[in-house]
């Protein structure tokens, strides 16, 4: 059967995505430049890493059905929905906890569900290990000939497409700061920068083991470790989904100076990261640092 890739420029994404100054005065005490490149506008449905990391996948999947895993309130899934109603598409989402196919969906779901996924809803031991063959052989015995895009969508193909965020901030030099869920934001960011930059991971999830991820996921996209880059462990307030009121009024206060609203399980992490780093002096006076915001509340 003959599948076309999909033409996604027909969902008219804002690329390069707009970059803004944020003029701050605990930047501007220590001589920085805080910048926020702004990929949360890139596209309505589609916002941020999701774009990039999703778009050369659908490419490869020329029209296939798309599988992949989430959580229950995993942004991945309501991305890939989306994307599959936009572009005409099937998908299916395997989700965490099969304890969920018997409530009534939440929002984040039902979302998913009205816009045309099929949601496969498998218990906990068997979703640890929904990379092993058995588990995959199992689904797509089910599902049929599907692209099969792993949770949180990064893969080879999504560190790809995030080299194209590193190329759009070649000029700006200094360092790049991004939030880590699963690592391939990070890992094509760092290869697109240019040789006098770094990029700055800040972990969303304790565990430490995404400095693996991001190596591996290098390896197997551009065949060696490539660019610059470090992780920071300390800023995940207690792992993934998790917050604390001092996050929160660090967000409130970072809105109220910008006029931005601030995603708190991502950005809200980063931009925490950025300050706490500032006053111990990592950030050289008189250099840049661009945060991005890789999605919205």
């Amino acid at each position: 059967m003959h599948h076309e890739a999909p033409d996604l420029s027909r969902l008219q994404p804002v690329l390069p995505s707009p970059l803004q100054p944020a003029e701050d005065e605990r930047f501007a005490r220590h001589g920085v430049t805080l910048l926020l490149k702004r990929d949360d506008l890139i596209h309505q449905d589609l916002p941020g890493n999701k774009w990039r990391k999703l778009a050369p996948n659908l490419r490869a999947a020329s029209g296939r059905t798309v599988l992949t895993f989430g959580g229950a309130y995993s942004n991945h899934l309501r991305a890939t929905a989306a994307a599959g109603r936009l572009l005409g598409f099937p998908t299916v989402g395997v989700v965490r906890g099969d304890e969920l196919a018997h409530r009534p969906l939440n929002p984040s779901l039902a979302r998913c569900a009205a816009d045309g996924m099929r949601l496969h809803f498998i218990d906990r031991a068997t979703y640890r290990s929904k990379t092993s063959p058995g588990v995959l052989d199992g689904l797509l015995r089910l599902f049929g000939d599907c692209l099969v895009v792993p949770e949180g969508g990064s893969n080879a193909l999504a560190a790809q497409g995030c080299t194209a965020l590193g190329h759009e901030l070649r000029e700006q030099g200094g360092t790049v700061a991004v939030a880590v869920g699963t690592g391939g934001t990070l890992a094509g960011l760092a290869a697109g920068l240019a040789p006098g930059q770094r990029a700055l991971g800040v972990p969303v999830l304790r565990g430490g083991f995404l400095a693996d991820a991001v190596r591996d996921l290098q390896r197997e996209a551009f065949g060696a470790p490539a660019g610059r880059w470090t992780l920071d462990e300390r800023f995940h307030f207690g792992g993934y989904a998790r917050t604390t009121p001092e996050l929160h009024a660090f967000a409130d206060d970072f809105e109220d100076r910008h006029g931005l609203a601030v995603e708190r399980l991502y950005v809200a992490k980063l931009l925490y990261a950025l300050v706490s780093l500032l006053d111990e002096g990592f950030f050289a006076p008189g250099s840049t640092v661009t945060a991005v915001v890789t999605g919205r509340p």
